[in-house]
């Protein structure tokens, strides 16, 4: 027997949960399906331990679809974007620039939440809406995409037809791969640390960015924890320094923790594991097939940087929700999904280009080059017109 669905999401990460989320509340009769169960904590050796920085065009999404309020109670702030060049000679800070909401907006940039978190509450909020469904432990087995459907089988042997298949599940996203459609691949020879820590010196509502070289360090702001400052790592280095750090005793990881930071929080405590994740860019050839729709990850990969890859995923389930709200009978039919081909494969790639010219700049080693960087820093920053044309610019506001 073959289930009936409007719309199917493969993947049960955040964006395929916000998805289900999106088209649940528009009234779509929804199933979203991901092999691996939520976690309750970051204790759980499955938890993811990144963070994630909502900006607020994707705040204004979780409102209208009724999630935000589950999720304020455990978001953090993120006042003011800090920029530190510590690229002189010394691993000290030379150049500190602050980018504060408060010039553009009348709330902050956005709210910052751990990722097992955000899977754990999300799920919970689709156990209470009427005609959407989580199957955790269950993924998509085998595809066939027609013009009338798409018709899906799982791994628990069960088949689903929907009018809509939302392809939500990763880089190396399965459905993508049965539909036939390639990815394009950039990678940087880099590797992220991910992580939490606690310090003495209240981070005051301040996203910092660190750049000397190898990649950004960045400390964002979480809930305290035992009473003491929280922040998210994210600790970009060439792949080789990534993995010397991973394997480093505790104590010895602190110390070049103290060091990468240059002490601005102060001494800084691992509170959490500290998993190494690959840095690349990658990009679907399209975003569409029959019955289909790339959505997140699935579309487009993007190195951490200013809280972009989340956020662009947002837009992309915010536009897939627009158009079949605006046209519920064409609900995954070719002239709707050309629609969103046209509507985010442009942006997708002027964000992708972006983000990786801040990348390469972030990873220059030379003296002379990263005298350089700190001179174009210095210059966006002192002039306020480019300054405001930039936080708009990363939020994706006019």
């Amino acid at each position: 027997m073959t289930e009936t669905t409007d719309i199917l999401i493969s993947g049960g990460g955040i964006a395929g949960l916000i998805a289900a989320a999106s088209f649940g509340a528009a009234g779509f009769s929804t199933l979203v399906v991901d092999p691996a169960p939520p976690v309750a904590s970051d204790a759980d050796p499955a938890a993811d331990l990144r963070s994630t920085a909502f900006l607020q065009p994707s705040v204004r999404l979780l409102e209208e679809i009724g999630l935000w309020e589950r999720l304020a109670p455990h978001a953090m702030p993120l006042q003011v974007m800090r920029i530190v060049d510590a690229g002189g000679p010394e691993p000290e800070p030379r150049a500190i620039r602050d980018f504060d909401a408060a010039e553009i907006l009348d709330q902050p940039f956005g709210w910052n939440l751990p990722n097992w978190l955000l899977r754990r509450e999300i799920a919970a909020h689709l156990g209470t809406m009427t005609g959407t469904r989580f199957r955790a432990g269950c993924g998509v087995a085998g595809l066939l995409a027609r013009e009338t459907e798409a018709r899906v089988r799982l791994s628990d042997g069960t088949s689903v037809s929907a009018r809509l298949l939302v392809a939500a599940d990763g880089r190396d996203s399965p459905v993508r791969g049965a539909l036939g459609i390639e990815a394009h691949t950039r990678r940087y020879g880099q590797k992220a640390l991910v992580f939490a820590v606690t310090h003495p010196i209240p981070h005051g509502n301040v996203s910092t960015e660190i750049h000397r070289s190898g990649g950004p360090f960045t400390l964002v702001p979480l809930p305290d924890r035992d009473g003491l400052p929280c922040s998210a790592v994210v600790w970009m280095e060439t792949g080789p320094e990534a993995q010397r750090l991973a394997a480093l005793p505790v104590p010895e990881f602190e110390a070049e923790l103290a060091a990468r930071s240059c002490n601005l929080l102060g001494p800084l405590t691992l509170v959490t594991r500290r998993p190494v994740w690959p840095i690349i860019a990658r990009h679907a050839e399209r975003l569409t097939g029959p019955r289909s729709a790339l959505v997140a990850e699935a579309a487009h990969v993007v190195p951490p940087i200013g809280a972009q890859g989340l956020n662009m995923s947002l837009a992309d389930i915010r536009t897939l929700r627009d158009l079949a709200v605006a046209d519920r009978d064409g609900l995954g039919g070719p002239a709707m999904l050309a629609a969103y081909e046209r509507a985010r494969a442009p942006e997708i790639r002027a964000r992708l280009a972006g983000i990786d010219l801040l990348n390469r700049a972030s990873m220059l080693a030379p003296q002379p080059l990263r005298d350089l960087r700190a001179a174009g820093l210095t210059a966006i920053h002192g002039l306020a017109p480019i300054r405001r044309l930039a936080m708009k610019a990363g939020l994706g506001i006019g």
